[in-house]
């Protein structure tokens, strides 16, 4: 075990120095290169997915009504690889570094970034053509739902501080940008059919086309499967949504969308290194049987874009709906094991969440000039409502789908943040300050609490009203074209969330002076992209997030201060791009490409002070790692084989014996082909290429095992 330890250890450090290498050659020919280069004009739009491009390695200075210039951004361009089947962030993710993934056998998406806690990407903004998508931003930031991936033209990931104009969460943002109508013809569309292990069974249909003034475009997908533990990890999940473009072709148009979102899974409940099921007995044993998830959604929203001119654009967008969490845990626990795992008997923790929001937002972007140089203002507001019942019943039976009212509260939140920006540019220098008014005002209130009136502790109310500038400054400067350093200083924060600001224990206090989680980022790096066969960016980083809030006994507070320092670097080289630079042929066109991908992030966090002084924060691996090959041909073949490697960590903040991830590896071996014209394709892949035995999620009840090797086959047909 400790040489297999080692040679996981060893093989990110020499992936790494080989990655050092080629960036300072690449970098090196780039400053070599004197020939003039015209960078070519940049398009970044939603296409349906037959228009699909591949999209550029980063986000362009100023794009519609955005500014992103001085900041870290990544395009994660899913047509780069084979289709992505049921949601494999593993693979979506393989070309950005930075980001760890918490996996789980349900369609539940966590990830962390930089050391930040990954549970439901809570840390994170995460926004669907630009609107947040969890279930409420700040009293229950947590994304249960994402789109399917069939539907995603591309993500869009704004690194640590690059993400203040879209939110205050330390975390960046992701963003993704679905299909828009295909144009140019009345109709078109698709349906894929895939099976896999464990009775994976998904479906994705679509219909897509413009006719006259209005383009359409509409999905349908269900995925559905056994699961791989023994019992009681079935997924089933229906989604589908509608968009409709008014005048997508002149200076002023509509867009509606519409989004529908029901799934059930079983939740098999976590194993044991020390007691009760054991995950190194049975890595697939089933602790709950009767555990279930539920989530519902319903979303429309309305998007107006005005184009004054070239340079002075307006976005408004107004959205809303209903989204509906519901949860049954078994609550009798197993005497003498480390995590309370569960048998059948007693009775049960019912919890049924609702989240009714209205919101708006107002973005626009004005170009102006001053002397002979031309800059860039960008601001906006938004207006954001939610309203959150939420009742917890206690069942008699671990089936229970109904019972007795333990708990009940009324949860609001009413946000309305200020945003501007302006890009001043000199020559090849860029200036970006930025600055962002959070203003927020939070509203909890009990109206029953059995545990607390049970122990003489008055219910809970918390109306709180907070006020909070933040401020970020972005610089970049054009070493060459194509080649460029940048630097980004940012401040975000973090609030109560709503059990937080009024805790459910009877007993529990929330400390007077209790204030919101403040941070600090700081970044430098230099990317490019200097010949079509190489792209690279690397840089260095420093988040200094303090007075987090956590517990001390029955007592919620600010528990302390985090150091998260470290480096990103990313990699892509075409090798059969560079030969035939080198050799002055046109392999490329004959045989295709081939590129080798790295990326990597080398990360040292600690807590400074407090309980957990000197221990790491969850899920803070010192490396993650990913790598590959990525072969393409002709757009009629794609096949990937994609690595990824991660140290060991822990999943709790006390660093605890039973928390413990073991470094892992894994990788995956996708392809898709297309054997009739462009009509038919056939999608295979392995995921767990070699079968690792490994976890990468421990939560309150245990360990969460990862899927062993799996496999898949489907044909897609576009008609």
């Amino acid at each position: 075990m400790n040489e297999t330890l080692l040679r996981r250890r060893c093989c990110p450090a020499t992936a790494l120095a080989i990655v050092n290498t080629i960036l300072l050659a690449g970098s090196a020919h780039a400053q070599s290169t004197n020939a003039p280069v015209k960078l070519p004009t940049v398009v970044v739009t939603g296409e349906s997915e037959a228009d699909a491009k591949v999209q550029p390695p980063f986000l362009p200075p100023v794009e519609g009504t955005r500014i992103f210039s001085g900041k870290k951004t990544s395009v994660l361009d899913l047509a780069a690889l084979p289709a992505i089947v049921n949601n494999n962030y593993r693979q979506a993710l393989a070309l950005t570094p930075g980001l760890l993934l918490s996996e789980e056998s349900t369609p539940g998406v966590s990830i962390g970034y930089r050391g930040l806690a990954p549970h439901r990407t809570q840390f994170m903004q995460v926004l669907k053509d630009g609107i947040p998508i969890h279930a409420d931003m700040f009293g229950y930031p947590e994304a249960y739902y994402t789109p399917p991936l069939d539907t995603v033209d591309r993500m869009e990931f704004l690194h640590g501080g690059a993400s203040l104009m879209y939110g205050p969460q330390p975390g960046g943002a992701l963003n993704y940008v679905t299909h828009l109508p295909r144009r140019g013809q009345a109709f078109s569309g698709g349906s894929s059919q895939i099976f896999g292990s464990d009775g994976l069974y998904s479906t994705f249909n679509y219909a897509t086309g413009t006719e006259g003034r209005v383009g359409y475009y509409a999905y349908y997908n269900h995925r559905q499967t056994d699961g791989f533990r023994a019992a009681n990890s079935d997924v089933s999940l229906h989604t589908g949504s509608v968009k409709l473009v008014l005048d997508a072709d002149s200076d002023s148009r509509w867009i509606f969308g519409f989004d529908g979102y029901q799934e059930e899974h079983g939740e098999p409940g976590g194993l044991s290194l020390t007691a009760g099921p054991n995950y190194n007995v049975d890595r697939n044993a089933t602790t709950r049987v009767t555990d279930r998830f539920r989530l519902e959604r319903f979303f429309p929203s309305l998007t107006w874009e005005k184009d004054f001119s070239e340079g002075a654009k307006l976005e408004v967008k107004a959205w809303g709906g209903y989204y509906a969490r519901f949860s049954k845990r078994q609550t009798l626990g197993v005497p003498g094991t480390s995590f309370g795992i569960t048998a059948v008997g007693g009775g049960n923790a019912i919890e049924f969440q609702e989240f009714y929001t209205a919101a708006a937002e107002a973005r626009l972007r004005h170009d102006w000039t001053l002397g002979e140089h031309t800059h860039t203002f960008a601001g906006g507001v938004m207006l954001y409502h939610m309203d959150s019942p939420r009742v917890d019943k206690t069942g008699t039976t671990p089936t229970a789908e109904d019972g007795t009212i333990a708990r009940q509260s009324d949860r609001n939140m009413l946000y309305a943040p200020v945003f501007v920006e302006n890009k001043f540019t000199f020559d090849k220098l860029s200036i970006t300050p930025g600055l962002r008014l959070e203003n927020i005002v939070q509203g909890v209130r009990e109206k029953i609490n059995t545990a607390k009136t049970g122990a003489g502790t008055p219910l809970g109310v918390k109306d709180e009203h907070s006020f909070v500038p933040l401020v970020g400054l972005g610089l970049e400067y054009e070493l060459k074209p194509k080649v460029s350093a940048y630097a980004n200083v940012s401040q975000s924060y973090r609030p109560a969330v709503f059990t937080e600001a009024v805790p459910a224990t009877g007993g529990a206090t929330v400390n007077n002076d209790l204030a919101e989680g403040q941070s600090w980022q700081y970044e430098i790096g230099l990317r490019g992209n200097p010949q079509p066969w190489l792209t690279w960016d690397t840089s260095l980083f420093w988040l200094d997030f303090d007075n987090q809030i956590g517990n001390v006994g029955a007592t919620v507070q600010n528990v302390g201060r985090a150091i998260h320092k470290g480096w990103e670097g990313a990699l892509e080289l075409n090798l059969v791009g560079l030969y035939d630079q080198l050799n002055k042929t046109d392999a490329a066109d004959r045989w295709g490409s081939l590129s080798l991908y790295a990326n990597a992030m080398l990360l040292d966090a600690a807590f400074k002070g407090g309980a957990n002084n000197g221990k790491a924060p969850q899920y803070a691996a010192e490396y993650i790692l990913r790598t590959g090959l990525n072969y393409r041909w002709r757009d009629r073949a794609k096949v990937s084989l994609l690595g990824t490697f991660v140290d060991d960590h822990f999943a709790d903040d006390g660093n605890s014996a039973d928390f413990q991830v073991p470094a892992y590896m894994t990788c995956d071996l996708t392809a898709e082909f297309k054997v009739y014209k462009d009509s038919v394709s056939v999608v295979a892949g392995v995921n767990n290429l070699f079968n690792e035995d490994y976890y990468s999620r421990i939560r309150s009840d245990g360990i969460d095992p990862a899927y062993g090797r799996n496999y898949y086959l489907g044909v897609s047909v576009k008609f």
